[in-house]
């Protein structure tokens, strides 16, 4: 089974237990809900790895196009309930499935991460290309570069796997697909809740 194959079968097969046991730091609510407030109300902003709609589908602006992609047919059912404003879409992040342009923001939290890394710069270029002129991303990433598999996600009995690129990997990758980066939320250190992820900003070079 190849990675993607195996990230879908398993968000499909515990997508529930995985919205069941989700919790969100008031840090990155906080961040999120920053950068999303800094788009006008007519905004399009693409939500790439939605999951089951938490946490930034229902923060996008009531008047705003608010558009979910996913691999899992199963979390963006959890998505339709929690959100049935927002347009949701199956889809790869490698081979967004929207013309040029069609965005002014793009959100990756929690994402990008499950997606190898050697096809990270297409996850990138595709951003670029759907962003429009002068338009931004923000995403989530690990500190470090690592990489991660278990047999038994959420002791469910399910195989997951995750690929962190780390931040300064990122950070040139964005620019390679021709982003400038204008911010970085540094990872604060662990606390009882688990430890929180960096966050990067970066706007399309126009």
């Amino acid at each position: 089974m190849d990675d993607r194959e195996t990230v879908r079968r398993g968000y499909d097969e515990l997508a529930g237990t995985y919205a069941e046991r989700q919790s969100y730091g008031d840090r990155a609510l906080s961040i999120i809900e920053g950068f999303l407030g800094s788009f006008g109300d007519r905004a399009h902003v693409l939500d790439a790895g939605c999951g089951h709609g938490e946490p930034v589908l229902p923060r996008v602006s009531d008047g705003a196009a608010a558009v979910g992609l996913d691999l899992s047919r199963e979390q963006l059912r959890l998505a339709a309930r929690a959100v049935p404003r927002a347009r949701l879409v199956q889809g790869d992040m490698t081979a967004l499935p929207f013309r040029a342009g069609a965005f002014d923001g793009v959100v990756a939290y929690r994402s990008v991460i499950h997606v190898p890394i050697s096809e990270r710069p297409a996850v990138f270029e595709e951003f670029a290309r759907v962003l429009a002129p002068g338009g931004r991303a923000l995403l989530s990433e690990a500190p470090e570069g690592f990489e991660r598999a278990t047999d038994d996600w959420l002791d469910g009995g399910v195989e997951m796997r995750w690929e962190m690129a780390g931040v300064e990997r990122t950070r040139e990758r964005l620019r390679d697909a021709g982003f400038v980066v204008t911010d970085e939320w540094p990872a604060p250190a662990p606390s009882e809740d688990g430890p929180e992820p960096p966050f990067l900003a970066a706007r399309l070079d126009e």
